[in-house]
């Protein structure tokens, strides 16, 4: 025996249903916009302490520090973090196609800054190599080498300034866009930059930072080349002038490579059992340094060496600003990918641990670090995934251990900073070359990545080979742009279909309930039209004569209406409008039909009726 159901409801208007459940009106755009403005300018003690403690996050974690919990994982993780800052520090500047030193200033005081303005308990932040990239091919494009410069000559140092000029410059337009983009609120343009698109570009621009090394560890003296197969070209070059090598300098790579991989991979295989992480890095600095002095290696064998390294801080000085417009599109993609990067560690690493961070506020801390440090000589920061993965390793609880690893970096700066004169170049290339081990390894990501999405991983090779073949800034914009697209096609062609919830429910004939995943707008409303159809098992012919058949029977019963009804005496339409407002059903649009026609039905019998007693 079965049992059938019906349900009947009303159907209301947005402006019927407030009138008959009484809803309040909601104020209009302008009214809303004006109570939001009224509420967040009101000035009093307790709003101006709330908006202190938000915006200088420093005021609301530091009270509740607790010192014999947390200090000792900081104070570890900071020092070991700034020992790992220095010799990185100043490999990355070569990168950026600056001075040594000022690398040692971008990994101080962005991280002092950071701490301050900060969401990101375990983010260490200082100079990354992909950006350091992406400055160091503007920095060559606007200030390219001379061919034969002495380097104690006036013209190097002129040539030195305006390099970190433009570098800077970078860096206070990156800060200032940071900031624009904080006062908008836009922090969520980060999500169209998918970890597919990030994991890719930095996989390939580890390639870009690879090649780019070369010359510095075969002790070549080559001339960077930019734009599109720039990584080709530069290959060309290298293997051009493989007979020119220095094979001294080819030497000091060879072992300085053969010291740094194994330790490393002992580092990462043995991150949980080893306390703080060998520091393989500055060991390799000091005690190459000191064999480089020992031997003379600059003057007998020609090797390249970092040079004077200046005690103290920079002055404070203003960057080249006269060259914002002509940095301006490279600095938009350097901007996007530093804090895409920042706020997935800072993501990761909250999630991992249990609390949250904010997005927006990431945006302002990040432009305050690199507006305030371009003044100080420094080029574009970020967070840095080596560094990051090594505080959290190491113990690091909060945002304090950035004090202590500037502190390291500050004794470096005041005292020790000059005795790396005679580093050679080629030790900071094998850094460089060791650091970007877990870009590498984004490779072993792809299996799973293709398991789980093909279509990410199509944007993931996408991205991947456009950064490698063409360029950094190039690759990048074809990835979103891809990326979009992959989003736009999902949208257009999502999959739909009939719903029968259980076994034992059955079709109602003529009724058909379909699910559609997402909103229908005009990008993919003739796919909607069509796949409907297709569940329907409608076609253009089939809707034709469905069509052409309602509109006859229209037409027929209208006919019919004007036929009976000019024979139909005034008494017997009471008598209809009567019987019809009896028991009127629900306004139902099945159910609704059915009642017209019945409507029509009944006059249609009091028509024939009447017409036979007429003829009686």
């Amino acid at each position: 025996m079965s049992a059938s159901v019906a349900v009947y409801r009303n159907i209301y208007t947005e402006d019927r249903f407030r009138q008959a459940f009484g809803a309040d009106d909601r104020p209009s755009a302008g009214e809303a916009l004006r109570d939001q403005l009224a509420k967040r300018c009101r000035c009093s003690q307790v709003a101006c302490l709330h908006l202190l403690n938000e915006r200088v996050p420093v005021l609301k974690w530091l009270p509740k520090y607790k010192l014999r919990k947390w200090i000792l994982g900081d104070i570890v993780a900071g020092l070991t973090v700034g020992i790992v800052h220095i010799p990185q520090g100043m490999a990355f500047a070569l990168l950026t196609s600056v001075a040594p030193v000022y690398g040692l200033y971008t990994s101080f005081f962005p991280v002092i800054l950071y701490m301050l303005f900060g969401t990101g308990h375990h983010v260490s932040t200082g100079t990354f190599a992909v950006i350091s990239l992406m400055t160091g091919s503007v920095v060559e494009q606007l200030v390219p080498a001379p061919p034969a410069l002495n380097s104690s000559s006036s013209e190097a140092v002129e040539f030195e300034a305006q390099r970190i000029g433009v570098a800077s410059a970078v860096a206070f337009l990156s800060g200032v866009m940071m900031l624009c983009m904080f006062g908008l609120q836009l922090g969520f343009l980060s999500t169209y930059l998918s970890e597919p698109i990030i994991k890719a570009f930095t996989s390939a621009a580890a390639f870009h930072v690879t090649v780019s090394q070369l010359q510095s560890m075969l002790g070549l003296r080559l001339p960077r080349y930019m734009g599109a197969f720039s990584l080709f070209k530069t290959l060309a070059s290298v293997m051009e002038n493989l007979p020119h090598t220095n094979l001294a300098a080819l030497l000091i790579s060879l072992l300085c490579l053969a010291v740094l991989v194994p330790v490393k991979e002992v580092n990462a295989r043995f991150r949980q059992r080893l306390r703080t992480p060998i520091p393989v890095e500055i060991l390799t600095v000091i005690i190459a340094t000191g064999v480089a002095y020992a031997s003379s290696l600059d003057s007998r064998y020609d090797v390249q060496i970092v040079g004077h390294i200046p005690a103290g801080f920079p002055p404070p000085r203003l960057p080249a600003l006269q060259t914002v417009p002509d940095i301006a599109g490279d600095t938009v993609a350097i901007t996007f990918v530093g804090y895409a990067v920042s706020v997935s560690l800072a993501m990761i690493y909250a999630d991992k641990h249990g609390y949250a961070i904010q997005p927006n506020q990431e945006l302002l801390a990040h432009g305050i670090s690199n507006t305030v440090s371009s003044l100080f000589s420094c080029f574009p920061s970020s967070g840095t995934l080596a560094t990051t993965n090594i505080l959290d390793s190491a113990g690091g609880c909060t945002q304090l251990s950035g004090l202590f690893t500037s502190l390291v970096v500050l004794i470096v700066l005041l005292l020790i900073g000059p005795l790396f004169y005679f580093l050679p170049k080629a030790v900071l290339a094998c850094i460089n070359v060791t650091s970007l081990r877990q870009m590498f390894l984004q490779f072993q990501d792809l299996p799973e990545l293709w398991r789980v999405s093909r279509i990410d991983f199509m944007v993931w090779v996408v991205t991947w080979l456009s950064v490698v073949v063409l360029n950094v800034d190039l690759g990048l914009a074809i990835g979103v742009v891809f990326s979009m697209m992959t989003v736009i096609c999902r949208t257009q062609r999502l999959y739909q279909e009939s719903l029968i919830l259980l076994p034992q429910c059955y079709e109602v004939p003529g009724v058909k309930i379909l699910a559609y995943n997402g909103p229908i707008y005009y990008g993919n409303r003739s796919f909607f039209k069509a796949d409907v159809n297709q569940l329907l098992g409608l076609t253009p012919e089939r809707i034709r004569s469905h069509e052409k058949a309602r509109k006859a029977r229209e037409k027929r019963e209208r006919e019919a209406i004007n036929t009976v009804v000019r024979h139909v005496p005034m008494h017997s339409f009471r008598l209809l409008c009567t019987c019809t407002h009896t028991n009127p059903p629900p306004p139902h649009t099945h159910t609704h039909t059915r009642f017209i026609q019945w409507q029509i039905s009944c006059l249609y019998l009091f028509g024939i009726v009447a017409f036979f007693r007429k003829e009686e």
